[in-house]
C-alpha cells in the first residue's frame, strides 16, 4: 500500500462531502380534478381527489380567520 506525502486537509475534506448535500427539488403534477400543482400519489390539498375518487376534505381556506 502507498504512504501518503501529505495529510488531506479537513477543510477539502469536508468540502468534497458537502458538495453532495443538496436537495431536489419537488416533483409536481397537475391535479387532473382541479389542476392544481400536486405531488405524485399524494391527495390533492386543494379538491381532495386521489385516483378518481374524493379520500380526504380538502382545507377550507378561510378556516380560522375572522374577515369582519
Amino acid at each position: 500500500m502507498a504512504n501518503l506525502k501529505w495529510k488531506t486537509p479537513r477543510s477539502k475534506t469536508r468540502s468534497r462531502r458537502a458538495a453532495n448535500w443538496k436537495l431536489n427539488p419537488v416533483t409536481t403534477v397537475d391535479c387532473p380534478q382541479c389542476k392544481q400543482a400536486k405531488r405524485p400519489h399524494f391527495a390533492c390539498q386543494f379538491c381532495g381527489f386521489y385516483n378518481g375518487r374524493q379520500v380526504v376534505q380538502p382545507k377550507d381556506p378561510h378556516a380560522g380567520h375572522d374577515h369582519g
